[in-house]
């Protein structure tokens, strides 16, 4: 069968190709065998794979799956044949997620109700993860407190302002564009105010310090940061790191989806001022370290129980069928695309 891999070019960078694969017949104990109804595309982080020492010359691409459980372990005590299933595929996964027949462990999917299509499951469950990690886990939010999600308009950011909505917490978030502007405008009274920072009129320090009385926000979560002022590489949009240090409030919390962040010593006395810290959102960690499996599945179930209460509506572009998902990957990886895609087999 046929699926989705990443592979590293010398000169070209990433190119993404649909090759033949072999998936194994036989289950361990606790592995289940599902059949794939939709995958999400989500960029690859090559880096990622280099770190945990995973890398290999092709990639599985697509870990975002939702489709029908076909045959489960001897031991398997959580699905019976024929149940539907959502889930994350894990790093060391050899399969893409694109081929008709996938394998993995009971503990990496959950059930997916009957009111949520393939691909709400499929598109929202990475995304979702995210914005549990970043609001729960990390900045451990509270009733009456005040977000900040900057790139409110992307998949990730339209879930974080969701859940935080959903939980009681004032929300602001930044539009990078007019297009952005409006879209979020729409979602009152989810956002208490939309800052249009693709305006160079507006200043997001002193729209937070407005809306909150010169206090500060409690919580910031960014979608990228600008480390230098005359950092070239990085796009105009993006705040800089002083510019969130200095609109976070007493004891706030800021959670950055940065992997390189890097405090000077005036940064670091800021926010020792403040009392404020800093948590790197890494949403990986679930499936790279078992110590806390139990508390993961519960999110995956909440999840999707949100989904099928209407709470979660994600950002989600037309189904793609599979003949255009090589296209479509390449744009996911340069980011050149607003909306989750997700794949319908």
């Amino acid at each position: 069968m046929k699926g989705l891999y990443c592979r590293q070019g010398e000169t070209s960078g990433l190119k993404f190709i649909i090759q033949e694969t072999d998936v194994p017949t036989s289950l361990s104990h606790h592995q289940i065998t599902i059949q794939v109804k939709s995958c999400a595309l989500t960029p690859v982080d090559v880096q990622l794979y280099k770190d945990l020492q995973l890398l290999k010359d092709s990639i599985p691409v697509g870990r975002e799956v939702a489709g029908t459980v076909l045959q489960v372990g001897s031991k398997v005590t959580c699905f019976q044949p024929d149940d539907e299933v959502v889930g994350i595929l894990p790093l060391d996964n050899d399969v893409s997620g694109l081929c008709d027949v996938v394998i993995c462990h009971e503990h990496h999917v959950v059930h997916k109700p009957e009111k949520v299509s393939w691909v709400e499951a499929a598109g929202a469950i990475r995304d979702g993860l995210r914005a549990y990690t970043a609001l729960h886990t990390l900045a451990r939010v509270a009733v009456g407190q005040t977000l900040l999600v900057l790139d409110g308009a992307s998949p990730f950011g339209v879930l974080a302002i969701q859940l935080a909505h959903y939980h009681g917490v004032k929300v602001l978030a930044s539009a990078l564009s007019l297009e952005d502007q409006k879209f979020l405008e729409q979602l009152r009274p989810s956002v208490a105010r939309v800052i249009g920072v693709w305006d160079t009129k507006v200043d997001l320090v002193e729209s937070c310090l407005e809306e909150t009385g010169g206090l500060g926000v409690d919580v910031v979560i960014d979608n990228g940061v600008r480390l230098y002022e005359e950092d070239s590489e990085a796009p105009r949009h993006l705040p800089h790191k002083h510019d969130i240090i200095t609109l976070l409030g007493v004891g706030g919390h800021w959670v950055t989806t940065e992997a390189h962040v890097q405090l000077d010593p005036p940064d670091c006395h800021s926010l020792y001022l403040k009392t404020a810290s800093v948590s790197f959102l890494n949403e990986e960690v679930w499936t790279t370290s078992s110590a806390c499996q139990g508390r993961y599945l519960h999110i995956l179930k909440d999840i999707v129980e949100k989904l099928s209460t209407g709470t979660f509506r994600p950002l989600l572009e037309h189904p793609v069928p599979l003949y255009e998902a090589t296209v479509y990957m390449e744009m996911v990886q340069k980011k050149q695309l607003r909306k989750r895609a997700v794949v319908q087999l």
